[in-house]
Protein backbone atom coordinates (compact mmCIF):
# COMPACT_ATOMS: atom_id res chain seq x y z
CA UNK A 1 0.00 0.00 0.00
CA UNK A 2 1.39 3.44 -0.90
CA UNK A 3 1.95 5.56 2.04
CA UNK A 4 0.13 8.76 0.20
CA UNK A 5 -3.15 6.33 -0.17
CA UNK A 6 -2.50 5.31 3.72
CA UNK A 7 -5.86 5.73 5.53
CA UNK A 8 -4.30 7.93 8.58
CA UNK A 9 -8.05 8.14 10.22
CA UNK A 10 -10.39 10.52 11.32
CA UNK A 11 -8.31 11.28 14.70
CA UNK A 12 -4.94 12.83 12.73
CA UNK A 13 -6.89 13.90 9.69
CA UNK A 14 -8.62 16.64 12.89
CA UNK A 15 -5.34 16.78 13.98
CA UNK A 16 -3.52 17.91 10.74
CA UNK A 17 -6.24 20.35 10.25
CA UNK A 18 -5.99 21.90 13.59
CA UNK A 19 -2.37 21.98 14.07
CA UNK A 20 -0.67 21.32 10.72
CA UNK A 21 2.49 19.50 9.39
CA UNK A 22 4.59 20.91 12.65
CA UNK A 23 2.54 18.02 15.01
CA UNK A 24 2.96 14.88 13.05
CA UNK A 25 6.61 16.44 12.59
CA UNK A 26 7.09 15.27 16.76
CA UNK A 27 7.00 11.69 15.66
CA UNK A 28 3.72 11.10 17.21
CA UNK A 29 0.13 12.44 16.89
CA UNK A 30 -0.22 12.42 20.70
CA UNK A 31 -0.76 15.57 21.96
CA UNK A 32 -0.82 18.06 24.97
CA UNK A 33 -4.80 18.08 24.46
CA UNK A 34 -5.70 14.58 24.25
CA UNK A 35 -6.53 14.10 27.68
CA UNK A 36 -8.75 16.90 27.75
CA UNK A 37 -12.72 16.45 28.66
CA UNK A 38 -14.98 16.63 25.11
CA UNK A 39 -17.07 19.21 26.71
CA UNK A 40 -13.86 21.60 26.55
CA UNK A 41 -12.54 21.14 23.39
CA UNK A 42 -14.39 24.10 22.00
CA UNK A 43 -12.32 26.49 24.46
CA UNK A 44 -9.31 25.30 23.39
CA UNK A 45 -6.56 26.86 21.08
CA UNK A 46 -5.53 25.67 18.32
CA UNK A 47 -2.28 26.37 19.02
CA UNK A 48 -1.74 24.05 21.88
CA UNK A 49 -2.14 20.99 19.33
CA UNK A 50 1.01 21.62 17.78
CA UNK A 51 2.83 20.22 21.73
CA UNK A 52 3.27 16.95 22.62
CA UNK A 53 1.98 16.05 26.18
CA UNK A 54 4.33 17.33 29.31
CA UNK A 55 5.90 15.11 31.30
CA UNK A 56 3.54 14.13 34.38
CA UNK A 57 6.16 14.81 36.67
CA UNK A 58 5.74 18.58 35.43
CA UNK A 59 2.30 18.37 36.81
CA UNK A 60 3.69 16.64 39.89
CA UNK A 61 5.41 19.19 40.62
CA UNK A 62 2.87 21.95 39.68
CA UNK A 63 0.51 20.60 41.72
CA UNK A 64 2.89 20.09 44.86
CA UNK A 65 4.08 23.32 44.64
CA UNK A 66 0.78 25.37 44.19
CA UNK A 67 -0.49 23.01 47.12
CA UNK A 68 2.38 24.40 49.80
CA UNK A 69 1.82 27.98 48.14
CA UNK A 70 -1.70 27.62 48.76
CA UNK A 71 -1.05 26.77 52.02
CA UNK A 72 1.65 29.04 53.30
CA UNK A 73 -0.65 32.00 51.51
CA UNK A 74 -3.86 31.45 53.46
CA UNK A 75 -1.97 30.89 56.57
CA UNK A 76 -0.10 33.75 56.59
CA UNK A 77 -3.22 36.21 55.24
CA UNK A 78 -5.78 34.59 57.67
CA UNK A 79 -2.95 35.33 60.55
CA UNK A 80 -2.62 38.84 59.30
CA UNK A 81 -6.60 39.44 58.67
CA UNK A 82 -7.11 38.17 62.45
CA UNK A 83 -4.30 40.17 64.21
CA UNK A 84 -4.98 43.32 62.06
CA UNK A 85 -8.87 42.76 62.82
CA UNK A 86 -8.65 42.02 66.41
CA UNK A 87 -5.76 44.38 67.79
CA UNK A 88 -6.76 47.37 69.06
CA UNK A 89 -4.05 49.78 68.11
CA UNK A 90 -3.85 48.49 64.79
CA UNK A 91 -7.08 49.27 63.81
CA UNK A 92 -6.62 52.52 62.06
CA UNK A 93 -7.74 53.39 58.63
CA UNK A 94 -4.57 52.76 57.17
CA UNK A 95 -4.71 49.06 58.15
CA UNK A 96 -7.56 48.61 56.19
CA UNK A 97 -6.08 48.81 53.38
CA UNK A 98 -3.32 46.16 54.78
CA UNK A 99 -6.84 43.87 55.61
CA UNK A 100 -7.98 44.15 51.82
CA UNK A 101 -4.66 43.07 50.45
CA UNK A 102 -4.36 39.85 52.89
CA UNK A 103 -8.24 38.99 52.09
CA UNK A 104 -7.76 39.53 48.23
CA UNK A 105 -4.55 37.22 48.60
CA UNK A 106 -6.34 34.93 51.24
CA UNK A 107 -9.39 34.22 48.31
CA UNK A 108 -7.18 34.06 45.28
CA UNK A 109 -4.99 31.10 47.13
CA UNK A 110 -8.34 29.79 48.04
CA UNK A 111 -10.31 29.76 45.13
CA UNK A 112 -7.22 28.37 42.89
CA UNK A 113 -4.88 26.09 44.62
CA UNK A 114 -7.34 23.39 45.30
CA UNK A 115 -8.58 22.92 41.75
CA UNK A 116 -5.14 23.47 40.42
CA UNK A 117 -4.02 20.48 43.02
CA UNK A 118 -6.85 18.21 41.89
CA UNK A 119 -6.20 19.26 37.65
CA UNK A 120 -2.39 18.65 37.76
CA UNK A 121 -3.29 14.96 39.34
CA UNK A 122 -5.38 14.04 36.59
CA UNK A 123 -3.00 16.05 33.83
CA UNK A 124 -6.24 17.73 32.37
CA UNK A 125 -8.97 20.72 33.79
CA UNK A 126 -11.57 18.30 35.02
CA UNK A 127 -14.62 20.78 36.23
CA UNK A 128 -16.38 21.53 32.93
CA UNK A 129 -16.49 25.13 30.81
CA UNK A 130 -18.15 26.99 33.12
CA UNK A 131 -15.83 26.34 36.40
CA UNK A 132 -13.01 27.45 34.17
CA UNK A 133 -14.47 30.82 33.06
CA UNK A 134 -15.16 31.12 37.13
CA UNK A 135 -11.41 29.94 37.97
CA UNK A 136 -9.75 32.81 35.30
CA UNK A 137 -12.64 35.38 36.54
CA UNK A 138 -11.34 35.00 40.25
CA UNK A 139 -8.09 34.80 38.71
CA UNK A 140 -8.37 37.80 37.71
CA UNK A 141 -10.45 39.40 40.34
CA UNK A 142 -8.28 38.60 42.89
CA UNK A 143 -4.98 39.66 41.11
CA UNK A 144 -6.32 42.70 40.19
CA UNK A 145 -7.87 43.15 44.08
CA UNK A 146 -4.16 42.69 45.37
CA UNK A 147 -2.40 44.80 42.29
CA UNK A 148 -4.70 47.83 43.45
CA UNK A 149 -4.76 47.26 46.95
CA UNK A 150 -1.19 47.93 47.24
CA UNK A 151 -1.00 50.95 44.85
CA UNK A 152 -3.49 52.55 47.53
CA UNK A 153 -0.78 51.10 50.37
CA UNK A 154 1.88 53.21 48.38
CA UNK A 155 -0.85 56.49 48.12
CA UNK A 156 -1.42 56.46 51.76
CA UNK A 157 2.29 56.33 52.55
CA UNK A 158 3.31 59.28 49.63
CA UNK A 159 0.13 61.09 51.95
CA UNK A 160 1.28 60.47 55.43
CA UNK A 161 5.13 60.43 54.20
CA UNK A 162 5.99 63.18 51.85
CA UNK A 163 2.55 65.80 52.40
CA UNK A 164 3.08 65.20 55.92
CA UNK A 165 0.88 67.54 58.88
CA UNK A 166 -0.66 69.21 55.06
CA UNK A 167 -2.43 65.69 54.34
CA UNK A 168 -5.96 65.54 55.19
CA UNK A 169 -5.77 62.33 57.34
CA UNK A 170 -7.36 58.82 56.34
CA UNK A 171 -10.43 58.36 57.52
CA UNK A 172 -12.65 54.54 58.00
CA UNK A 173 -14.90 55.67 55.28
CA UNK A 174 -12.06 57.39 53.33
CA UNK A 175 -10.66 53.72 53.48
CA UNK A 176 -14.08 51.91 52.84
CA UNK A 177 -14.61 54.24 49.95
CA UNK A 178 -11.30 53.36 48.38
CA UNK A 179 -11.77 49.41 48.90
CA UNK A 180 -15.27 49.86 46.85
CA UNK A 181 -13.88 51.47 44.51
CA UNK A 182 -10.71 48.67 44.11
CA UNK A 183 -13.76 45.75 44.23
CA UNK A 184 -15.78 47.49 41.32
CA UNK A 185 -13.36 48.70 39.33
CA UNK A 186 -11.70 45.19 39.35
CA UNK A 187 -14.70 43.49 39.00
CA UNK A 188 -15.76 45.56 35.91
CA UNK A 189 -12.92 44.25 33.95
CA UNK A 190 -13.15 40.91 34.91
CA UNK A 191 -16.70 40.36 34.10
CA UNK A 192 -16.33 41.86 30.37
CA UNK A 193 -15.08 38.64 28.99
CA UNK A 194 -18.36 37.05 29.46
CA UNK A 195 -19.96 39.97 27.60
CA UNK A 196 -17.77 38.78 24.90
CA UNK A 197 -14.58 41.93 25.37
CA UNK A 198 -11.91 38.03 25.10
CA UNK A 199 -13.01 35.07 26.88
CA UNK A 200 -11.52 32.28 30.04
CA UNK A 201 -10.52 29.64 28.32
CA UNK A 202 -7.68 26.69 29.20
CA UNK A 203 -4.15 27.86 28.92
CA UNK A 204 -1.63 25.60 27.10
CA UNK A 205 -1.14 23.32 30.28
CA UNK A 206 -4.95 22.47 30.38
CA UNK A 207 -4.55 22.63 34.17
CA UNK A 208 -5.87 26.39 34.38
CA UNK A 209 -7.74 28.74 32.96
CA UNK A 210 -7.31 32.37 31.96
CA UNK A 211 -7.29 34.65 29.68
CA UNK A 212 -7.32 34.02 25.62
CA UNK A 213 -4.34 36.19 24.63
CA UNK A 214 -3.98 33.58 21.22
CA UNK A 215 -6.73 35.31 19.51
CA UNK A 216 -5.73 37.30 16.98
CA UNK A 217 -9.15 39.30 17.04
CA UNK A 218 -8.68 42.85 17.32
CA UNK A 219 -11.58 42.87 19.81
CA UNK A 220 -9.75 40.35 21.91
CA UNK A 221 -6.62 42.15 21.51
CA UNK A 222 -7.99 44.98 22.56
CA UNK A 223 -8.97 43.53 26.25
CA UNK A 224 -5.37 42.26 26.78
CA UNK A 225 -3.39 45.91 25.69
CA UNK A 226 -6.35 48.09 27.53
CA UNK A 227 -6.33 45.40 30.70
CA UNK A 228 -2.55 45.46 30.80
CA UNK A 229 -2.35 49.27 30.84
CA UNK A 230 -4.62 49.65 33.93
CA UNK A 231 -3.69 46.60 35.91
CA UNK A 232 -0.12 46.76 35.35
CA UNK A 233 1.62 49.70 34.01
CA UNK A 234 -0.89 52.66 35.87
CA UNK A 235 0.13 50.74 39.22
CA UNK A 236 3.27 50.11 38.74
CA UNK A 237 3.95 53.29 37.78
CA UNK A 238 2.03 55.13 40.46
CA UNK A 239 3.46 52.58 43.24
CA UNK A 240 7.08 53.53 42.02
CA UNK A 241 6.29 57.25 41.82
CA UNK A 242 5.10 57.03 45.38
CA UNK A 243 8.14 55.29 46.90
CA UNK A 244 10.50 57.57 45.17
CA UNK A 245 9.42 60.30 46.87
CA UNK A 246 8.50 58.95 50.30
CA UNK A 247 12.49 57.76 49.96
CA UNK A 248 13.07 61.16 48.85
CA UNK A 249 11.13 62.85 51.69
CA UNK A 250 12.46 60.88 54.45
CA UNK A 251 15.92 60.96 53.50
CA UNK A 252 15.64 65.21 53.25
CA UNK A 253 14.05 64.73 57.07
CA UNK A 254 16.98 62.56 58.38
CA UNK A 255 19.79 65.12 56.50
CA UNK A 256 17.69 67.95 58.44
CA UNK A 257 17.98 65.86 62.02
CA UNK A 258 21.72 65.60 61.37
CA UNK A 259 21.96 68.92 60.70
CA UNK A 260 20.04 69.97 63.51
CA UNK A 261 22.50 67.19 65.88
CA UNK A 262 25.38 68.66 64.14
CA UNK A 263 24.32 72.44 65.59
CA UNK A 264 23.59 70.61 68.94
CA UNK A 265 27.07 69.35 69.21
CA UNK A 266 25.36 65.89 69.81
CA UNK A 267 25.73 62.36 67.89
CA UNK A 268 22.04 62.00 66.94
CA UNK A 269 18.35 63.50 67.85
CA UNK A 270 17.76 59.28 68.34
CA UNK A 271 18.53 57.82 71.72
CA UNK A 272 17.86 54.12 70.01
CA UNK A 273 19.08 54.57 67.01
CA UNK A 274 20.80 51.68 64.95
CA UNK A 275 24.73 51.98 64.72
CA UNK A 276 24.95 52.51 60.74
CA UNK A 277 21.89 52.39 60.31
CA UNK A 278 19.71 55.20 58.86
CA UNK A 279 15.64 55.32 58.36
CA UNK A 280 15.90 56.44 54.93
CA UNK A 281 17.93 53.35 54.48
CA UNK A 282 15.71 51.30 55.81
CA UNK A 283 12.59 52.69 54.02
CA UNK A 284 14.41 52.29 50.69
CA UNK A 285 15.17 48.84 51.25
CA UNK A 286 11.41 48.33 51.55
CA UNK A 287 10.59 50.17 48.73
CA UNK A 288 13.51 48.43 46.66
CA UNK A 289 11.74 45.20 47.79
CA UNK A 290 8.05 45.99 47.49
CA UNK A 291 8.70 47.34 43.53
CA UNK A 292 11.21 43.93 42.92
CA UNK A 293 8.59 41.59 44.14
CA UNK A 294 5.31 43.14 42.47
CA UNK A 295 7.47 43.23 39.16
CA UNK A 296 8.64 39.78 39.72
CA UNK A 297 5.18 38.43 40.08
CA UNK A 298 3.32 40.14 37.41
CA UNK A 299 5.61 40.55 34.48
CA UNK A 300 6.32 37.00 33.71
CA UNK A 301 2.02 36.87 32.84
CA UNK A 302 2.34 40.23 30.96
CA UNK A 303 4.80 38.66 28.92
CA UNK A 304 3.26 35.46 28.47
CA UNK A 305 -0.06 37.49 27.10
CA UNK A 306 1.90 39.87 24.96
CA UNK A 307 3.43 36.76 23.25
CA UNK A 308 0.46 35.64 22.64
CA UNK A 309 -1.68 38.41 20.88
CA UNK A 310 1.47 39.43 19.28
CA UNK A 311 3.43 36.58 18.23
CA UNK A 312 2.77 32.90 19.94
CA UNK A 313 5.08 30.94 18.48
CA UNK A 314 7.48 31.08 21.59
CA UNK A 315 4.62 30.25 24.12
CA UNK A 316 4.36 26.69 25.05
CA UNK A 317 2.65 25.01 27.67
CA UNK A 318 5.77 24.63 29.92
CA UNK A 319 5.86 28.47 29.94
CA UNK A 320 2.19 29.09 31.04
CA UNK A 321 3.23 27.02 33.85
CA UNK A 322 5.76 29.31 35.39
CA UNK A 323 3.50 32.56 34.36
CA UNK A 324 0.96 31.41 36.75
CA UNK A 325 3.35 30.19 39.43
CA UNK A 326 4.77 33.77 39.62
CA UNK A 327 1.62 35.66 39.61
CA UNK A 328 0.31 33.13 42.71
CA UNK A 329 3.63 32.93 44.62
CA UNK A 330 2.82 37.25 45.25
CA UNK A 331 -0.02 36.21 47.39
CA UNK A 332 2.80 34.24 49.67
CA UNK A 333 4.88 36.80 50.22
CA UNK A 334 2.76 39.98 50.53
CA UNK A 335 1.64 39.14 53.73
CA UNK A 336 5.61 39.24 54.75
CA UNK A 337 6.03 42.60 52.98
CA UNK A 338 2.97 43.82 54.41
CA UNK A 339 2.07 42.47 57.33
CA UNK A 340 5.18 41.14 58.81
CA UNK A 341 7.67 43.68 58.56
CA UNK A 342 5.19 45.95 60.73
CA UNK A 343 6.68 46.95 64.00
CA UNK A 344 3.10 46.53 65.61
CA UNK A 345 2.12 43.30 64.28
CA UNK A 346 4.97 41.79 64.77
CA UNK A 347 4.91 42.67 68.52
CA UNK A 348 1.25 40.94 68.29
CA UNK A 349 2.16 38.15 66.42
CA UNK A 350 4.78 37.39 69.03
CA UNK A 351 2.27 37.98 72.03
CA UNK A 352 -0.01 35.58 70.21
CA UNK A 353 1.94 33.49 68.85
CA UNK A 354 5.35 33.00 70.05
CA UNK A 355 6.94 30.24 68.38
CA UNK A 356 5.50 32.25 65.15
CA UNK A 357 6.59 35.43 65.21
CA UNK A 358 9.85 37.32 64.19
CA UNK A 359 10.11 39.61 67.09
CA UNK A 360 10.57 43.79 66.40
CA UNK A 361 13.94 44.94 67.36
CA UNK A 362 14.04 47.69 69.46
CA UNK A 363 15.27 50.07 67.06
CA UNK A 364 12.98 49.43 64.61
CA UNK A 365 12.70 52.93 62.32
CA UNK A 366 9.43 52.72 60.18
CA UNK A 367 6.30 51.47 59.86
CA UNK A 368 5.89 49.27 56.45
CA UNK A 369 2.08 49.95 56.83
CA UNK A 370 1.97 53.57 57.76
CA UNK A 371 0.01 54.33 60.45
CA UNK A 372 1.81 57.69 61.64
CA UNK A 373 0.73 61.14 60.24
CA UNK A 374 4.45 62.41 60.01
CA UNK A 375 7.60 61.19 58.60
CA UNK A 376 9.87 60.64 62.00
CA UNK A 377 10.25 57.54 63.23
CA UNK A 378 8.06 55.77 65.64
CA UNK A 379 9.56 52.89 68.05
CA UNK A 380 7.36 49.69 67.82
CA UNK A 381 4.61 48.73 69.66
Amino acid sequence: MSLLSLDVGPGVAALQSWAGPHALALGSNVTVVDKVLPDMLHMVDPHWYQFPPMNPLWHGLLGFVIGVLGFISMTGNGMVIYIFTTTKNLKTPSNLLVVNLAFSDFCMMAAMSPAMVINCYNETWVFGPLACELYGCAGSLFGCASIWSMTMIAFDRYNVIVRGIAAKPMTNNGALLRIAFIWLFCLAWTVAPFFGWNRYVPEGNMTACGTDYLNKDWLSRSYILVYSVFVYFLPLALIVYSYFYIVQAVSAHEKAMREQAKKMNVASLRSSEAANTSAECKLAKVALMTISLWFMAWTPYLVINYAGIFENATISPLATIWGSLFAKANAVYNPIVYGISHPRYRAALYKRFPALSCQASPDEAVSVASDSTTVSEKPAA
